[in-house]
């Protein structure tokens, strides 16, 4: 089994540590980490250190540090644009976006998106989804999530691929590039609207037969990349 991974703002030089907070509170009391057992902190910028548990007390685990290490940034990137979706499937969408490895989230206000963010509090929800997954799949890179834009806000690099029901090259086919930026637009529950799309330009692109809620659709595109990428 691997080993549980927890963030730090930085990289103790070491030898020993102290992880305390909320962290500390996580591996300490709900995880119930001991004496012996090993862990790894991450810095969510590639950087990677094992540790092995000294002390333990509550809400906080006194560390011995091994060497440091570090994972390089995948390239190329992925970057999904997700359009907003209400509830919890705009939080779900970002979770399964960490978890099969996405680079970088651009929320999007679509012209057919229910909700509207009226504050920074949405925005707030996305990062700590997307730390919490980070965490649980072991990324060594939390994803970035930046501030909502809307169609004419958007500023996309790199081939452009946007999924759409009704495209007819799939996604396993379009040719992709061997290093920089590849980015993904996903629409919100009603689907890119027409004058969206030829104000993004780019690819459509299909995944199969299927049509997969806003939620989950980026998720299947990105592993399907992956795989592609070399990735997985």
């Amino acid at each position: 089994m691997s080993l549980p991974l927890f963030l730090v703002p930085a990289l103790p030089p070491g030898p020993s540590f102290v992880l305390d907070g909320a962290e500390g509170h996580h591996a300490a009391d709900v995880q119930r980490i001991t004496p012996g057992e090993a862990l790894l902190l991450a810095d969510g910028r590639g950087g990677v250190v094992r540790a092995v548990v000294a002390a333990a007390r509550k809400g906080a685990l006194t560390l011995e540090l091994d060497e440091h290490t570090f994972e390089p940034a995948p390239d190329p990137a992925l970057t999904v644009v997700q359009g907003i979706a209400k509830g919890e499937r705009a939080e779900l969408a970002v979770q399964l976006l960490t978890e099969v490895g996405v680079d970088r989230i651009v929320p999007w206000q679509a012209a057919r998106s229910i909700a509207r963010w009226k504050d920074e509090r949405p925005l707030e929800r996305w990062r700590a989804t997307a730390r919490e997954a980070a965490k649980q799949s072991r990324r060594s890179w939390v994803p970035v999530v930046e501030p909502a834009r809307t169609t004419k806000q958007l500023a996309l690099a790199g081939p452009v691929l946007v999924l759409h029901e009704e495209a007819a090259e799939p996604l396993s086919s379009v040719r992709l590039p061997a290093s920089g930026e590849i980015t993904l637009v996903v629409g919100p529950e009603g689907g890119v609207a027409p004058e969206e799309l030829d104000l993004i330009g780019g690819t459509p692109v299909r995944l199969g037969r299927e049509v997969l809620r806003t939620s989950t659709a980026g998720a299947a595109a990105v592993a399907a990349l992956s795989v592609r990428l070399g990735r997985w």
